[in-house]
């Protein structure tokens, strides 16, 4: 069977160059795994490889829904699964890239998810924009006090995902501690101590490179109202200055802050999953990241080793 691997890690760390050069090197394909990547237009601010970057290396899921699309890990679930499927019965190797760390596991695992009541979700929505996330975690924790020891109680819109699926199943799935998979993959992560000084210098970058005049333009497309896209770091935080809340300098400051601790949120749930082999850029990334595979090629069931 054609291999499948996943490059992944905190955001800042390098995931992008990589995928690319094992891409090219093994005839593989890029596989979008970071959920904002998936918005049109969304461009700037989270880092989208621009085309000369990709070196004619196919890459998918990238531009798919617009801003007004609410996002969820079962939808990408069975995006990106018809296209690894794809991908593979063309001979190439799938190389999944990103740091969204729930999508990548609902493409890779045997994960399953519940459904959604439209009606109880918009009336909990309404319950929130009424009475706001305390009251609802509140709640939530009353039901399942598990379930909401897993959240922050600001999180407003997990909190009421939380809430339709307890009241819909009588509980939360426990937390992923299990690693069935849904297709074997070798797991590459990327990571770097200098990550905080990487955030900085690349949200002064995104600035430079027009993520203001991206947020306004996005703006005019229905930003404000996208549940999902509208809380993207960089996006959220410029939208309170365009918004006249805070100024820019505050809405750099912001940013930075956000995605330091977002990246700290990234590394913990990956580092928690055995499975992923752990790189440092430097000298022959590359060339360690192919060893990696080969490896781990070869101690799979059918292998050569």
């Amino acid at each position: 069977m054609v291999p499948v691997l996943a490059v992944v890690g905190p955001t800042a760390a390098g995931k992008s160059d990589l995928g690319v050069e094992l891409a090219l090197t093994l005839g593989g394909e890029v596989v979008n795994a970071d959920s904002m990547q998936l918005y049109r237009g969304m461009d700037v601010g989270t880092a989208k490889l621009p085309e000369a970057e990709r070196r004619s290396v196919p890459h998918h899921l990238l531009d798919v829904w617009p801003v007004t699309r609410t996002a969820t890990a079962a939808d990408y679930q069975a995006l990106c699964r018809e296209v690894v499927a794809e991908v593979q019965d063309r001979g190439a190797v799938p190389v999944l890239v990103g740091g969204s760390g729930l999508y990548l596991r609902a493409a890779l695992d045997d994960l399953q998810f519940p459904g959604t009541d439209p009606e109880l979700r918009a009336a909990l929505e309404a319950e929130l924009e009424r009475d706001g996330p305390l009251a609802l975690h509140a709640r939530l924790r009353g039901l399942d006090p598990v379930a909401a020891g897993r959240m922050e109680p600001t999180n407003g819109r997990r909190t009421v995902r939380a809430l339709e699926v307890v009241t819909l199943t009588g509980s939360m799935p426990g937390e992923l501690t299990s690693y069935g998979e849904h297709v074997p993959t070798t797991w590459i992560g990327v990571d770097r101590p200098d990550l905080a000084e990487r955030i900085e210098l690349r949200v002064d970058r995104m600035l430079e490179a027009g993520l203001v005049e991206e947020v306004e333009r996005l703006a005019d497309e229905g930003l404000r109202e996208g549940v999902t896209a509208s809380r993207a770091l960089g996006y959220a935080q410029v939208l309170g200055a365009l918004d006249g809340r805070w100024d820019l300098a505050v809405a750099r400051d912001r940013t930075v802050t956000a995605t330091r601790r977002f990246a700290r949120r990234q590394r913990a749930w990956f580092r928690r999953d055995p499975r992923v082999h752990w790189l440092e850029p430097g000298a022959d990334l590359l060339g360690r990241a192919l060893d990696l595979v080969s490896q781990d090629q070869a101690s799979a069931p059918g292998g050569q080793g």
